[in-house]
């Protein structure tokens, strides 16, 4: 088991990365403050992983929600079934709530979390690669509306993060390749060593190679965590760990919530911030077309759906990043150098956008 902090000084804790914790119950019990715990997790998940987390939860006033499995389900009113199980069982203000799924029921049990009785623990024990290796880590929380994607929600920080990578071996090779898009997101920003292990190892990783999957989940961890401590609530820095996503979150929100994976989005998304930063001169032609063969050995899309101009911009322009009005995107100045800017122009960006599709 190997241990990373996320530093925040008196809310600085601990990710757990390694195989079998679940099998740990000490690991999880040692972070909880009170009495009662409520597991949320969904349909999925529950009868392969729910077991083993109750047993190790016999001391306590438990409760558990299944929540139905989809990024369709991240809404308001799915979110209430949170809510209305904590109230019928009587929770209180020192209850833990415990995030065992991938990364909607992360973030949705974190909201839950973050707005019951104004504040209450909460665990994240993340079941996919990209819940494990970026949605699990950070306090971001909340749900999708049907105008934008994750535009309610609260920064909300987990009391520890335990990422068992035995559970990636349920996943299906869709979900797996959409969280790695998330691994290779934390080279081309910040880590370029990192990218340069991942175009070596990118076939171990698709096949769970144990060891290659360890690593890939510690680094990517390691890259968020410097991230999160120095920039909490996306105030400057923070915003690179968005790379991809204002077009990947256009994607989604146009497609309809689900049909796209979040990663598929930001794979293609990733591949148009990089077009417009060979575009503005920052990088060479070449790293757009090493990217599109990193993502493709991941099984990953290089390409958007066929999308009008005006709807992408359109759905670009409700993006939490936008500032007075002002669309900014997470571009790259060099392979593992990012940055947050408005400095381009929207001919320079529809120009990317009908190169991939979008006319």
């Amino acid at each position: 088991m190997q241990i990373l902090n996320v530093d925040l000084d008196d809310r600085t804790y601990p990710i757990y990365i390694g195989a079998d914790l679940l099998a740990q119950p000490e690991l999880l019990v040692r972070h909880i403050r009170g009495k009662q715990v409520a597991v949320v997790t969904n349909e999925t998940i529950a009868p392969l992983y729910l077991p083993a987390v109750r047993q190790g939860l016999s001391d306590f006033h438990y409760s558990e929600v299944i929540l139905p499995d989809g990024e369709q389900y991240k809404t308001l009113d799915v979110l209430a079934t949170i809510y209305d199980k904590l109230l019928a069982d009587r929770h209180n203000r020192t209850t833990t709530l415990i995030a065992l799924g991938g990364g909607v029921i992360g973030d949705m049990t974190g909201y839950a979390a973050a707005s019951y009785q104004r504040g209450v623990d909460f665990i994240q024990i993340p079941t996919t690669l990209l819940s494990q290796v970026d949605s699990s880590v950070g306090g971001k929380t909340g749900v999708n509306h049907p105008l934008g994607k994750n535009m309610i929600g609260a920064f909300h920080q987990p009391q520890c993060v335990i990422a068992d990578i035995n559970t990636l071996n349920s996943l299906s090779a869709r979900e797996l390749s959409a969280g790695i898009a998330e691994v290779i997101k934390y080279g081309l920003i910040c880590d370029s060593d990192f990218y340069t292990w991942l175009e070596q190892n990118i076939h171990a990783l698709v096949e769970r190679v144990p060891e290659v999957v360890e690593e890939a989940v510690y680094r990517s961890c390691l890259n968020k965590a410097k991230v999160v401590a120095s920039d909490e609530k996306e105030a400057g820095i923070r915003a690179i760990l968005n790379l991809g996503h204002t077009f990947g979150h256009a994607i989604e929100t146009s497609q309809g919530y689900g049909n796209w994976l979040h990663g598929e989005a930001v794979a293609a998304g990733m591949v148009m911030a990089v077009d417009l930063s060979v575009r503005l001169g920052w990088l060479p032609q070449e790293s757009v077309e090493k990217l599109k063969s990193l993502l493709q050995l991941a099984k990953l899309p290089v390409t958007p759906p066929q999308i009008s101009c005006e709807e992408f911009l359109s759905l670009m322009a409700v993006d939490k990043k936008v500032l007075d009005g002002q669309l900014r995107l997470v571009l790259l100045k060099n392979i593992g150098e990012a940055i947050v800017t408005s400095d381009f122009s929207i001919d320079d960006l529809i120009a990317t956008l009908k190169a991939y599709n979008c006319g």
